[in-house]
């Protein structure tokens, strides 16, 4: 498990570079202004959708299904769904296209008249993603199922690439259409780059396979998930709008925020495709075995990157951003957004326990809970607290859903959550309170980096999550 996880971390590592890029060369291009706040609200949608099925929307429900079946059953259910996924990615890409005036208006409230333009016109190109996304996720499935996660890993560095390069030939004379424009080749890109292998597996696009159930069975499935998935992209709007009047240029500070954070992410999400195609072939004491093992690795990967990010952060902002001010928003912003991670992870692996015994029901009831939290504190802390508002109401929300996702399924008294968490909050904590604080970008990065290296080493000695048994 630990090393198909971090293979597949380092192939989808440069993917998680090339998003990061976009957006630092967005920044450089645009500035943090009214142009980068209209593309943002125009690619929430399309990259809600790329990150909802990278995260396993579409995996979660279709991995234990395809591998309950025999070779030949498994290319009829692939051979059923394409076609069918592929008329779904086109419907909804209509439908974006379509009322993207109306949609930019819902999800950023704060735009001007001419940042509603532009990010209508923007999105009703981006809207062509879907089918791109939806065919990628449908062909990770035959791959995982076979242990090659690394090639399903560079779907984030395809799509990535060519805005990628178009911003760094462009820069300034770039515009939101041409660069809506270089989002849409990377979607295509992403499947194209998976058939070859699902041919020489025995898929033919051209041959129409019947696979009786295939679809009832995935909908039925993927219900709950879907559910849970639109909880938390409406969270995630909420925040966009929510930043969007709390004055300009927000929605791109909590943008990059997020983007930084995606560090340890990448591995995490990496972790959870592995650990999902393990437990689903298992049962039992050897399942709850591999979700300590998981559990462990989520520790091991998030608490270093978690501290090294709270006490670099203002180091790291003046070193990816120069023009911008190290005492602006967006260091405290990335700060207080990272606290939730190690929480979050737990909840990821949690739920996939659930998963890979036929269960999507209960993580979802467990999620809506915490999200309800979230959404509620959304409406309070804000306004008290600013930009760091939202991020509180994150870390309360998925606080409340990893203790449920434990309580429904008696883990509780199974699990070494006390530990882990309070090592996690005390390691934040002085982070925040020591090395933050610190004068000098060397010194605060220096300091961020070795305090990242000890825990790592630490958590690697104590953990041992590689470890047979």
């Amino acid at each position: 498990m630990f090393g198909s996880t971090l293979w597949l971390t380092l192939a989808t590592l440069t993917g998680l570079a090339a998003g990061f890029a976009r957006e630092w060369l967005l920044v450089a291009s645009w500035g943090a202004g009214a142009q980068s706040d209209a593309f943002l609200v125009s690619l929430f949608l399309p990259e809600a959708l790329r990150m909802a099925l990278a995260a396993g929307l579409l995996s979660a429900a279709a991995l234990p299904l395809f591998q309950q079946r025999d070779a030949q059953g498994q290319r009829a259910w692939l051979g059923a769904l394409v076609p069918r996924l592929f008329v779904l990615g086109l419907g909804l890409a209509l439908f974006l296209s379509l009322a993207a005036p109306l949609l930019v208006r819902a999800i950023g409230p704060g735009l001007d008249s001419d940042g509603y333009v532009r990010a209508a016109s923007s999105l009703h190109w981006l809207a062509w993603c879907a089918p791109g996304f939806v065919l990628h996720a449908l062909f990770c499935v035959p791959l995982q199922a076979r242990s090659r996660f690394v090639l399903a890993g560079l779907g984030s560095l395809l799509f990535n690439l060519p805005p990628v390069l178009y911003l760094a030939v462009l820069r300034h004379d770039a515009t939101t259409t041409g660069l809506a424009c270089a989002c849409v080749l990377g979607s295509w890109l992403m499947p194209a780059v998976l058939a070859p292998s699902l041919l020489r597996a025995g898929w033919r696009p051209w041959q129409r396979e019947q696979a009786p159930g295939a679809v009832r069975e995935l909908l039925h499935r993927i219900g709950p998930l879907l559910s849970s998935n639109l909880a938390s992209q409406g969270l995630a709007l909420l925040e966009r709008m929510v930043a969007s009047l709390l004055g300009e240029g927000a929605v791109t500070w909590i943008n990059l925020a997020r983007k930084l954070i995606n560090l340890p992410l990448i591995a995490l999400m990496s972790l959870n495709q592995v650990l999902l195609g393990l437990m689903s072939g298992s049962a039992g004491e050897q399942r709850l075995t591999l979700l300590r093992k998981g559990l462990s690795s989520a520790t091991l990967l998030t608490v270093p990157a978690v501290t090294g990010l709270i006490g670099a952060s203002a180091a790291l902002v003046t070193l990816l951003l120069p023009n911008q001010s190290a005492d602006g928003p967006l260091p405290q912003l990335l700060a207080w957004f990272c606290a939730p991670l190690m929480f979050g992870a737990w909840n990821a692996l949690l739920a996939r326990y659930a998963y890979a015994a036929g269960d999507t029901r209960m993580p979802l009831n467990c999620e809506l809970a915490g999200s309800l939290l979230n959404a509620v504190l959304l409406g309070l802390l804000p306004w008290v607290f600013g930009l760091i508002g939202i991020a509180m109401a994150a870390l309360c929300g998925v606080l409340l859903t990893g203790v449920l996702l434990m309580r429904r399924q008696q883990l509780l008294g199974q699990l070494p959550w006390r530990s882990h968490w309070l090592l996690g909050a005390v390691a934040m904590l002085l982070a925040g309170l020591v090395v933050h604080p610190l004068p000098g970008l060397w010194v605060q990065l220096g300091v961020s980096c070795v305090c990242g290296v000890v825990l790592l080493v630490g958590l690697g000695v104590w953990l041992r999550p590689w470890a047979r048994g």
